[in-house]
């Protein structure tokens, strides 16, 4: 029981600061397990980008999105975060031909299927550690399938946005429409879904289908959120961003609020049957808008 539990009126304060305390401490837990597993990783971890606050950031979004958790239903759920970030870093920074882009896809997806990781590929390794936990689900056995989707969605869409961004000339650069409709390579909605596997019960399993269809939108939403953040950095990096898709910065601002009642609609209409799972989609969004205000996930590089 909190000790608040017994106290009067006028303490509102101090039951948010208490409740706030709590969610910091969950996050607490889950840096330091992140920290374990980029220290047990040191090949594929590089100690630039994937800092100390990198970890500590995943893990306060993750706590903040579903603070009713205990720390270890968030474990895997913060690991595949950090996936998330790993994929991303070795396609933009570590790929340099198509061949090799081709090899690190064909090379996930067939560790999403099950097969083993070489010994020449830590970030295949990395995901068969996570795969092999995600599997020992039970739900995993019918909704295996809709996490394999979800891997194969996001490798589809950062291959695509790395043939964009090395295009000669900028050639055949999509417009902003295209950009959105690519926001897989947000690696967002492949999380939840490992999420909802893990946590989720009958009610989340069952609407599965809606529930990433929700997700699909928020993710839309974050990637606007998430560019409108990181233009400077995106730039130094040579990274595309929407806003090198247009000519004024308003037209994403605008683009952005549509893209968040859109989402917030799709959100409402799964809340009357999966509460916790709404709740989750809509705490992750406002986190994360918030985040990007005045701060990034990545470490110096």
């Amino acid at each position: 029981m909190s000790p608040l539990a017994s106290l009067g009126a006028g303490t509102d304060e101090l039951r948010a600061a208490f409740e706030h305390g709590r969610v910091c401490a969950l996050a607490a837990q889950g840096q330091r397990d992140l920290q374990r597993c980029l220290a047990d990783h040191p090949g594929l971890f590089a100690a630039g980008p994937f800092d100390a606050a990198l970890a500590s950031s995943v893990a306060l979004a993750m706590a903040f999105s579903a603070p009713w958790s205990e720390a270890a239903d968030l474990r895997l759920t913060n690991r595949f975060v950090l996936w998330g970030f790993a994929l991303d870093w070795q396609v933009d920074h570590e790929t340099g031909s198509a061949a090799a882009l081709d090899l690190l896809v064909r090379r996930q997806l067939a560790v999403a299927d099950g097969a083993p990781a070489g010994p020449d590929d830590p970030l295949g390794r990395y995901l068969a550690e996570l795969r092999a936990e995600l599997a020992a689900v039970p739900a995993f056995a019918t909704l295996g399938g809709a996490w394999r989707d979800a891997v194969d969605r996001t490798l589809t869409a950062m291959r695509r946005e790395w043939h964009w961004r090395t295009a000669a000339s900028g050639a055949g650069l999509p417009g902003l429409d295209g950009y959105l409709a690519n926001a897989d390579n947000l690696a967002c909605t492949v999380v939840n879904v490992a999420h909802w596997i893990r946590t989720g019960g009958p009610e989340a399993h069952a609407r599965l289908d809606l529930l990433v269809a929700a997700s699909d939108a928020v993710q839309r939403a974050l990637r606007l959120v998430n560019d409108l953040g990181t233009y400077d950095r995106d730039l130094r990096w040579g990274d595309l961003n929407a806003l090198m898709l247009v000519e004024d910065r308003s037209v994403v601002e605008r683009e952005l609020a549509d893209q968040t009642r859109r989402a917030m609609a799709l959100v409402e209409e799964v809340r009357p049957h999966v509460p916790r799972e709404a709740a989750y989609l809509t705490r992750q969004l406002g986190h994360t808008s918030g985040f990007y205000r005045s701060t990034d996930f990545w470490g110096v590089a």
